[in-house]
């Protein structure tokens, strides 16, 4: 029934409460998990050659944080005999996903949401709720509470 599965990660012990799930199923099925995350660049200020400069690293930094959380949750799912490949994007969280989902055929998306309703989530926004909206899968959504950041990946 799910031979992929997408678990979109922030870096967040909150968004790693998917993981528990995803194993579960990747082992029920024999599924491949896909592990992703979204590198979102940061706001550029001052016209002058450095600040692009400045820029450019911070994006490199971001990226080798991203690939460096990323391989250490696969290297986790590895010692437990699941296999994970994984995926960094740039740009707006909901529409990477999205993309992701589709070119990779997922046959599942499983993520954590705060929960939020109401006017917290329109202040806040929410992933979750942006892929509902937006995709055609099936999602599985952890709702969850609190989540210290493990990674800063421009949120």
């Amino acid at each position: 029934m799910y031979e992929k599965i997408l678990v979109p990660l922030d870096g967040s012990r909150l968004a790693e409460t998917a993981l528990p799930h995803a194993e579960s199923l990747a082992r029920a099925y024999g599924a491949t998990l896909i592990l992703m995350t979204v590198v979102t660049p940061p706001a550029v200020t001052g016209h002058e050659s450095s600040s692009m400069e400045m820029f450019q690293e911070n994006m490199a930094a971001l990226y080798t944080d991203a690939e460096r959380y990323l391989a250490g949750v696969k290297g986790e799912l590895r010692e437990k005999k699941i296999r994970a490949e994984t995926h960094i994007g740039m740009g707006p969280v909901v529409g990477e996903i999205i993309e992701v989902a589709e070119a990779r055929s997922v046959d599942l998306l499983i993520i954590a949401s705060h929960g939020r309703t109401g006017l917290q989530r329109v202040f806040f926004g929410s992933v979750a709720a942006g892929v509902l909206s937006r995709i055609e899968k099936p999602l599985l959504v952890i709702r969850s509470s609190g989540g210290e950041s493990r990674l800063s990946v421009g949120r």
